[in-house]
């Protein structure tokens, strides 16, 4: 069967794509940018097909094959700036007439449960969309979930950050708040489970696990399956702004999903019981087991994907753009050393940022992270998907991997932090020589003085990164 992915760059789908192209079916997954979507990494035999297009613009949407049989319906705009509902809806109504025009049968929604009167603004904008979606000319089948465990997820990371990093938390009232987690395992289970099953058309059906907890349970839970000790006072008087700054500078997410996030935890996510388990077979997997295995996971250095690679400003348009570094215009820092082994000096380009760190005064790196962080920007803290490996599209610290080629020995990175301008980091070695350039192109007289003012600091830990990677 030939089956539409949109979102297709985003955590759910990263999962779902290669379920889908193992059971045989040709995907053809609609991005946004395919400069973000590495199609290399499913091999030459099993790459789905790649459309580039924005469910925002409708004109984009022309070249959607007529002759696919179903479609998954996998974005959401929480993380955005601005007003994101009146943009999902609008990503509703344009996929909607462009899919009524093909074959498809069938169209599976992933959304969030909605059995609450009081619903977050996030969480009206999701039903807002499945109701737009359920009007349209294909059969609709919502599945309905709240908290999605899984190495990599925004729940699972953000839920880590918190109880890593705080022994002590003093939080919010809302940790007393009820959800119902479901493993992001079972998950994928339900969206391919559905796939064209026609009793599950023009339906909706809420998907979960086998635990209702509080979020305050779900963070002793996590630290009790990490062999941790925590503490968690709630207070009354913590207000939606001031939680949201206190998710925003402890954990890695953005401010805008910290405030929606916020927002929607001040509301019960307890599922409706429903047979759609036990129909398709699914063991629905605890609490506990989820973490667990996504534990597993991260040990094994097998994250398949993280929310981070979503996350992070588009003011850079399409990374495409990117790859052509400026040469006119811009102030450069370039930095040559003969590596004593171009393979290790290699590996240790490919493996910096994360946990790893950037080899040189990371302090430093540090302290440039907070001050992002202070300004709204991502920070330092989104660390890297994969300890070795990157490709592009991906996050790493405050960059975004642009190019990235092992064999070619060639990493070139685009700046996400707050800047006075545009920055690029790339690496190349060849013949033994390591080349580490870095460009900025100011934006006015402010970029100009950032360049100098910074300039200081860059010689050392410019000269300290390349030494430590020709070692």
């Amino acid at each position: 069967m030939k089956i539409l992915l949109t979102g297709a760059t985003g955590y759910i789908a990263q999962r779902l794509l290669p379920v889908l192209l193992e059971q045989g079916h040709t995907v053809v997954c609609l991005v946004r940018d395919a400069g973000r979507f590495d199609r290399r990494k499913f091999g030459a035999d099993n790459a789905p097909e790649v459309l580039e297009a924005d469910l925002l613009e409708p004109e984009s949407l022309s070249g959607l094959p007529s002759d696919i049989d179903a479609a998954y319906y996998l974005v959401h705009s929480m993380g955005a700036q601005g007003e994101f509902s009146a943009m999902e809806e609008r990503a509703a109504r344009n996929f909607s007439a462009a899919v009524g025009r093909t074959q498809a049968r069938q169209v599976i929604y992933l959304t969030g449960i909605v059995n609450e009167d009081r619903l977050s603004k996030h969480l009206a904008s999701r039903k807002n969309v499945e109701d737009i979606l359920a009007s349209a000319k294909v059969p609709l089948t919502a599945l309905r979930a709240g908290i999605i465990v899984g190495s990599g997820s925004a729940s699972f990371e953000i839920i880590r950050d918190l109880v890593e990093k705080l022994p002590v938390m003093v939080a919010p009232k809302w940790l007393h708040t009820r959800c119902q987690p479901i493993a992001i395992r079972n998950v994928v289970e339900f969206l391919s489970g559905v796939l064209l099953r026609a009793e599950t058309f023009g339906r909706h059906y809420d998907i979960y696990g086998p635990d209702i907890l509080s979020y305050k349970e779900m963070l002793l839970d996590f630290a009790a399956v990490r062999g941790l000790r925590r503490r968690i006072l709630t207070v009354p008087v913590m207000t939606p702004r001031l939680s949201s700054y206190w998710l925003y500078f402890v954990t890695s997410t953005s401010y805008p999903l910290a405030r929606n996030l916020v927002e929607s935890m001040k509301v019960d996510v307890v599922a409706q019981p429903n047979g759609l388990a036990e129909s398709l077979g699914i063991r629905l997997m605890p609490y506990r087991e989820a973490i667990a295995i996504a534990f597993g996971r991260i040990e094994q250095n097998m994250v398949i994907s993280t929310w981070k690679d979503a996350m992070g400003p588009r003011r850079a348009g399409h990374l495409s753009l990117q790859v052509q570094v400026p040469e006119y215009g811009v102030f450069t820092d370039v930095k040559t050393l003969r590596a004593k082994d171009p393979e290790t000096s290699a590996d240790r380009i490919f493996a910096i940022g994360g946990t790893a760190g950037w080899y040189y005064a990371d302090w430093l790196w540090g302290f440039r992270g907070f001050l992002d962080k202070l300004f709204g920007g991502v920070g330092l803290t989104r660390g890297r998907r994969d300890a070795k490996a990157l490709s592009a599209g991906e996050s790493l610290d405050f960059w975004r991997v642009i190019y990235a080629d092992r064999g070619e020995k060639r990493l070139l990175l685009y700046a996400e932090m707050r800047l006075p301008g545009e920055a690029w980091l790339e690496f190349t070695i060849a013949d033994g020589l390591i080349t580490q350039t870095a460009t900025f192109r100011p934006l006015g007289l402010a970029g100009r003085l950032y360049w100098y003012l910074v300039l200081p600091f860059h010689y050392f830990i410019f000269n300290g990164m390349i030494k430590k990677i020709a070692q």
